[in-house]
């Protein structure tokens, strides 16, 4: 099948942590007093964040107010598929949950991004997202149908990727503090993400809690970070379309295909039914018995319905068009963090993060300018 357009829905589980490791600090300690009481008479320079002249008078050390950052992320996510309806030819929706399977479908993507921010506040940074990405989705599935023994097994199947390319635009805002060197962040941000293959963007929001230690070096303002911190994704999970069947299955094959799983479908119909009909009446009255017949014809009926209406559109297939309705998820919603930044000096940062554990994993690179404001 070549599932482009379908399968373009599958790309809203790509999603990017727009984090960056600057934070308001209270200097404490002795050897630290004379920075401290040099914050307390100097006069805070920038009109921004909001109170920093009193913050720092209290003996806080306040990063430059703006910046910019450019930052590379790749992320490689399984996703879960349900509640997928098909039709055809603005006709009657299938509900494919029980006959289709789903195997190791996943989204790969990389993305550049710029991120222009501000302290708002001393304790909160807010942030614009910009971003440009080559997104990928591999889907493996299957059509399976029972037998009088409730064996299921496959009738069809298909396997296919798709590439595209998307943008992506959001906010985000940061609240952080540091004492002495120690620092907690609890990143948050909402995107949009444009595929040309969608109607709308699709919306995705990322929760990044992170908590690190810096450490100094000998020349002045310069430092390294390191935090360890995790990654959760919620994305909006209903997708509706409308695209043309050419789009959707390989037309060479499918008619074979169709007549196969009609084949496949009416022999396991006389199986269940042979077996249904040489039970006892005290036997079909078992509730497990019950249970499996109805199961038994209840997927049938669906794998029949949707491959006679699939032959009766495969005779106009030029013409036709298929709907479709579904329902997707990240297979974990959280993922654990890793990162480390090097502070050149005040204005200049290098970060990488790595993401893993569960079924996502990620890797990001950036550099980052800071400046008053």
């Amino acid at each position: 099948m070549k599932c482009k357009k379908l399968i373009s829905a599958f790309f809203l589980l790509f999603t990017i942590p727009f984090f960056a490791q600057v934070y308001t600090e209270k200097i404490v300690g002795e050897k630290n007093q004379e920075l401290k009481d040099s914050l307390k008479v100097a006069d805070y320079p920038y009109a921004l964040p909001i109170w920093g002249d009193k913050v720092a008078k209290k003996g806080y050390k306040l990063p430059y107010s703006a910046g910019l950052s450019l930052n590379y992320f790749w992320q490689d996510s399984e996703i879960v598929i349900s509640n997928l309806q098909v039709g055809f030819n603005n006709g009657p929706m299938y509900n494919l949950d029980e006959i289709v399977r789903f195997d190791k479908s996943s989204v790969e993507a990389g993305a550049l991004t710029i991120r222009p921010d501000i302290w708002l506040l001393p304790f909160l940074n807010i942030y614009g997202i910009f971003g440009k990405s080559n997104p990928s989705t591999k889907i493996n599935a299957g059509i399976y149908i029972p037998d009088a023994d409730n064996n299921w097994s496959e009738i069809a199947n298909f396997s296919t990727k798709a590439n595209f390319s998307a943008t992506t635009f959001g906010f985000g805002m940061t609240p952080t503090i540091g004492i002495g060197g120690g620092w907690l962040a609890l990143d948050m941000n909402m995107a949009w993400t444009d595929v040309s293959a969608l109607d709308k963007p699709a919306f995705s929001y990322v929760f990044g809690p992170r908590l690190g230690k810096t450490f100094k070096l000998p020349k002045p303002d310069q430092n390294i970070a390191l935090w360890v911190g995790g990654f959760r994704v919620h994305i909006a999970g209903n997708t509706n379309g409308n695209i043309n069947l050419s789009d959707v299955i390989d037309l060479s094959t499918a008619q074979a295909k169709v007549d196969s799983g009609l084949t496949k479908v009416s022999e396991n119909q006389g199986k269940v039914d042979a077996w249904w009909s040489g039970l006892t009446p005290a036997e079909q009255k078992s509730p497990a018995n019950i249970a499996k017949h109805n199961t038994a014809n209840r997927a049938l009926e669906s794998a029949g319905n949707l491959l006679t209406t699939l032959d009766g559109a495969l005779s106009t297939a030029s013409s036709s068009s298929v709907q479709y309705s579904l329902q997707k998820r990240p297979k974990d919603m959280w993922n654990f963090i890793i990162g480390s930044q090097y502070q050149l000096n005040k204005h200049i940062m290098f970060r990488v993060e790595a993401g893993f554990l569960g079924t996502r994993t990620q890797a990001l690179g950036g550099i980052q300018y800071r400046f008053g404001l």
